[in-house]
């Protein structure tokens, strides 16, 4: 590797907006303020919300309520 052309890599802490804080390495050379972190991402917590902006959720659910032997009606 050639001498002084790399940037230095140091620890800095990341910060999320719920508080959760921890280090990671990285050439930045200062804090990292995230949205979003593992604490509370809904993918990693479990309470993952269905957001439903047309109605469409709760037209499929209806549609397909009946069970598996009956095939939804065509529309025309």
């Amino acid at each position: 590797m050639k001498q002084d052309i790399h940037p230095k890599y140091q620890e800095i802490n990341v910060i999320c907006a719920c508080g959760h804080s921890f280090k990671t390495g990285s050439t930045m050379g200062e804090d990292l303020h995230v949205e979003i972190c593992s604490d509370c991402h809904p993918f990693f917590t479990g309470k993952q919300k269905l957001v439903d902006t047309a109605g469409r959720v709760d037209r499929f659910k209806r549609r397909y309520a009946r069970g598996g032997a009956q095939a939804a009606p065509a529309e025309a």
